[in-house]
């Protein structure tokens, strides 16, 4: 099939190819089966601990990833599945350290909220509300210390956005003029509390002009829409002027965890998202309707997608548990030798 140059538009207007729109939709896709794989085992025991699903938030990392260059950084918070996929790391080292096996990323000692990839330049899911924030501006600093022409997609959701440490970052970041990216993931929900009812403006990104940084609201639900303010936030920061903020309305279609039944909301609030705007669904239309891909087409690709996921569930079933000799190792602590005593201030 040939690639037509304007296969697709968002509502913006902005256009991508054939082969562009097939990516996303792979990419898309990909997160889609690996997090409901990755609830399958969790329900099976196989994962334990905590586990947030990406499920419904796809296009968010996906159209950002498509914005991102070489040597960009990315830090997020513990719903961190979908943001290791879409930066290419490997499926099977996600669902191992997933699983706590040996052949994960953190060796299957950091499980589902903390794995990182110097390689990917990803820079870590961090379970405290908030905390990943001021260590996505200080990637940022760095970046800009060193002149390397880099930007820093540092993701959070509408309820760390209620935390201070957000805005004594924003001022930094304002103030040093950061090359950083703030992508509030606006879920609707900060765990079980809607937006509503934790948040005082309609619009989060907002907050930021107190400190002279622009931002806008996006259509999480679009990857094209996503994608398009990316490319624009990103020309900001690479221009020098400093930070932006993207407030990306999504929907999560699961819980908060996988421990969450989701009682906030009513069954029909989900089914009604899923139908009427499920970003994977809206770029099968658009690939279908631009005959720019066939029902047979979508099929082998989403076979393909399984039989990727399916091994990357086998490789962590296969892969043993991490030796105990690795207790230890891994840790950065300084070691006092024996017999000094430790100074105390008396109370």
């Amino acid at each position: 099939m040939a690639t037509r140059k304007s296969a697709a538009q968002s509502k913006a207007g902005s256009n991508v190819s054939a082969d562009e729109l097939k990516s996303y939709y792979r990419d898309m896709l990909l997160i889609r089966r690996f997090e409901e794989k990755a609830g399958q085992l969790y329900g099976m025991g196989l994962i334990g601990g905590f586990c947030h699903l990406y499920i419904g938030q796809e296009a968010v990392v996906v159209g950002l990833e498509a914005a991102a260059e070489e040597g960009d950084k990315r830090i997020t918070t513990y719903r961190d599945h979908g943001h290791m996929l879409a930066c290419g790391m490997n499926p099977d080292g996600v669902m191992a350290e997933l699983t706590g096996r040996e052949g994960g990323y953190s060796k299957g000692k950091g499980g589902s909220m903390h794995m990182f990839s110097k390689e990917k330049h990803f820079y870590g899911g961090h379970g405290i509300v908030g905390a990943n924030v001021p260590l996505g501006a200080g990637l940022a600093f760095a970046d800009k210390y060193l002149e390397n022409d880099r930007v820093t997609f540092t993701y959070f959701g509408d309820g760390a956005a209620n935390q201070g440490q957000v805005y004594e970052t924003f001022n930094m970041a304002a103030l040093w003029s950061l090359p950083v990216i703030f992508v509030i993931e606006n879920n609707q929900y900060a765990m079980g509390t809607s937006q509503k009812r934790s948040t005082s403006t309609p619009d989060i990104y907002t907050r930021g002009e107190a400190f002279g940084i622009p931002g806008e609201a996006v259509d999480g639900m679009d990857v094209l829409a996503v994608k398009e303010a990316g490319e624009k936030a990103v020309a900001h920061c690479r221009s020098g002027k400093g930070p932006y903020i993207l407030e990306i309305k999504t929907y999560r279609y699961r819980g908060h965890s996988m421990s969450d039944p989701a009682k906030y909301r009513t069954r029909e609030e989900v089914q009604k998202m899923r139908e009427e705007k499920d970003a994977i669904e809206h770029v099968r239309d658009l690939l279908l309707k631009g005959k720019h891909a066939t029902e047979d087409d979508l099929k082998a690709i989403d076979k393909g997608i399984k039989d990727i996921v399916n091994k990357s569930a086998e490789f962590a079933k296969e892969s043993p548990e991490p030796d105990v000799s690795e207790l230890y190792t891994d840790i950065y602590a300084e070691e006092i030798p024996q017999g000094d005593a430790i100074e105390t201030e008396d109370a």
